[in-house]
């Protein structure tokens, strides 16, 4: 049972502020969310989940990824142990923003692997990151690069999410040209997938996706495409941060088509549904709020809806502040948690990405995740985020 403890008066620290003081923050009344999930949900709820780099590997990390399997497969073992799925080498676990294919594939079937010993869930990323944009001079190209790594996922076992791709953005210019590719690569699949419509807030490269700039537009030409191959989708994630345009397009799917809601700024308002329906999730803030996440799904299961808000409601401010412009540094905020939360030791990314956030947005971070209590150990969680501030030059 989620219930307030006693207050963390005698934690503080001092935090840089907006306006170049520094005040003493003193934390909340801290709450407490089961480790583990009893019974069932009734929202299908991914988490997009991090890479966990190796701090001692020798390696140049703007150029490789190194990687620390046992965390990184441990971190997924806490997803699943709250009764969430695990959406596996997507972006934020830097796919194509650090992590190559190689280490993908290796990532999508060391998970899978684990997936299977405990029955869980867990689709991964299947997409044409590995043929080089300026190397993609045909459809045909772009074809054959997605049926290279379906046909990879699928021999271990894996289940898809059909990524968007930076090569169909390149090359795609109308509705026929991405209804040739997608008709194409869906009529091979072995399992209905999900498509992954990702948008440019997210990753400027796939700027203009479905051939036109008009999001009107590209909605017509998506909704057409994948009702026209309703038997081999499972489900559509949109990240569009448009929670509008989600809920019109939930309404156009075919009625076996499920809507995964991937808007991490009104993520709780979507997954609550309304009259005519309901999004579940495939998000990246699951990865940094995956406890609380869990606790709310069961409390909408329990047809408690209030208390559904009470705990999710409050993770929306840490999201939206998480995932803010340049929406595509989000990782960093996401992999901090994981660091505040005990969940790996050090705060290094894939890329050297911890350097994509100021001082000054993770001390807000802090606030927030502390005002959501989402720090699962205050006491630690505090002493790292003391370390980090005082490799900024803001001692406690």
């Amino acid at each position: 049972m989620n219930k307030p403890v006693q207050p963390m008066s005698s934690l503080s620290l001092r935090l840089p502020k907006a306006d170049r003081s520094v005040e003493t923050y003193r934390l909340a009344a801290s709450r407490i969310f089961p480790a583990k999930l009893e019974g069932a949900l009734n929202r299908i709820a991914f988490s997009a989940v991090h890479t966990v780099v190796d701090p001692f590997a020798d390696n140049d990390p703007w150029l490789s990824a190194a990687v620390d399997w046992d965390k990184t497969i441990a971190f997924r073992e806490h997803v699943w142990d709250l009764g969430l799925g695990v959406a596996e080498a997507m972006d934020t676990a830097q796919r194509g923003m650090g992590l190559d294919w190689p280490t993908s594939l290796e990532l999508i079937t060391r998970s899978v692997g684990a997936a299977k010993r405990r029955n869980a869930l867990v689709f991964s990323g299947a997409g044409t990151d590995h043929l080089a944009v300026e190397d993609a001079r045909s459809l045909d190209d772009v074809i054959r690069a997605y049926e290279e790594q379906i046909s990879a996922v699928e021999k271990v076992g894996g289940r898809i999410i059909l990524m968007a791709s930076r090569a169909l953005a390149k090359l795609g210019r109308n509705a026929d040209d991405y209804a040739k590719v997608y008709n194409r690569v869906l009529s091979q699949v072995r399992e209905p997938v999900i498509i992954h419509w990702l948008g440019d807030m997210f990753d400027p490269a796939l700027t203009g996706y479905w051939g036109t700039k008009d999001l009107d537009e590209a909605m017509d030409i998506a909704v057409a495409i994948i009702n026209g191959n309703a038997g081999k989708v499972d489900g559509v994630k949109v990240s569009l941060l448009d929670k509008q345009r989600e809920i019109d397009m939930r309404r156009r799917l075919d009625k076996r088509i499920k809507m995964y809601t991937g808007d991490d700024f009104n993520y709780a308002e979507l997954i609550a549904g309304d009259s005519e329906g309901f999004s579940h999730a495939l998000l990246g803030i699951f990865d940094a709020i995956a406890p609380a996440a869990s606790y709310a799904l069961s409390r909408l299961t329990a047809g408690d809806e209030a208390g559904f808000h009470d705990v999710l409601g409050p993770t929306v401010p840490l999201s939206r502040h998480i995932f803010k412009a340049p929406t595509r540094f989000y990782k960093t905020g996401v992999v901090f948690m994981a660091y505040l939360n005990g969940h790996q030791d050090h705060f290094t990314m894939v890329g050297g990405q911890e350097s994509t956030r100021s001082t000054l947005h993770l001390a807000e971070l802090f606030r927030l995740a502390d005002k959501a209590g989402l720090l699962a150990n205050p006491e630690l969680a505090t002493q790292r985020m003391k370390t980090v501030l005082a490799t900024h030059g803001i001692e406690s």
